[in-house]
């Protein structure tokens, strides 16, 4: 898959004691006030077997989708579950996946397999404010930052290596980044800066 020119950020990196063939890479995402960012998504653009594909669920919650961001391997399958005491909808036009699940009640959930790599946009047609993201990703080395703004991408191949960090507020073209690190086990700190939540968009 050829991948769009992004623009490199500066990083710190710390060098910890290399692994023989794989390696662990850390990484910590802040904003410039140092505030830990949750919700990055951070993927290793080396070749890799997409995982094994699974069985997710995003709630609908408080008026919420819960996760915010969600990652899942290619082919896996998201239970939509309404916890709310009223009516929910879902829908996505995204070009990784194109769906509407008509409204269903409290206790209710609907399916959706996500067959394509990419990001999908979701929103709820009853309620605007509703905003959630799937990454759906073909490799085994991607996940999202928790609420320390850290993630780890275990057993990634030793040597150089290019990652890409994305979240949907990022203020960059595409919302990503490209990201650098050293051989060895590192650490990398990357700086970001958000935008501010907006409307649910219909451009993935």
């Amino acid at each position: 898959m050829i991948r769009p020119s992004l623009p490199i950020i500066a990083l710190a990196a710390i060098a910890l004691p290399a692994a023989a063939h794989a390696r662990d890479i850390a990484v910590t995402v802040k904003d410039a006030g140092g505030h830990p960012i949750q919700d990055a998504v951070v993927t290793l653009d080396a070749p890799s077997r997409a995982g094994a594909p699974g069985h997710f669920t995003i709630n609908q919650q408080h008026t919420m989708f819960m996760p915010f961001v969600l990652v899942v391997p290619v082919g896996s399958t998201v239970d939509f579950t309404n916890l709310d005491p009223f009516r929910h909808h879902v829908y996505s036009f995204s070009q990784a996946k194109k769906f509407e699940l008509k409204l269903f009640g409290q206790g209710e959930k609907r399916s959706v397999t996500f067959d394509k790599p990419g990001i999908v946009a979701l929103g709820c047609n009853i309620h605007d404010t509703m905003q959630a993201f799937v990454r759906v990703v073909d490799t085994a080395f991607a996940a999202k930052t928790g609420k320390d703004g850290r993630v780890i991408l275990r057993g990634a191949p030793d040597g150089p290596a290019r990652m890409t960090l994305w979240h949907p507020y990022l203020r960059a073209p595409g919302n990503q980044l490209a990201v650098s690190a050293g051989p060895g086990n590192v650490a990398v700190a990357v700086e970001v800066k958000l935008r501010r939540p907006a409307p649910m968009q219909h451009d993935y």
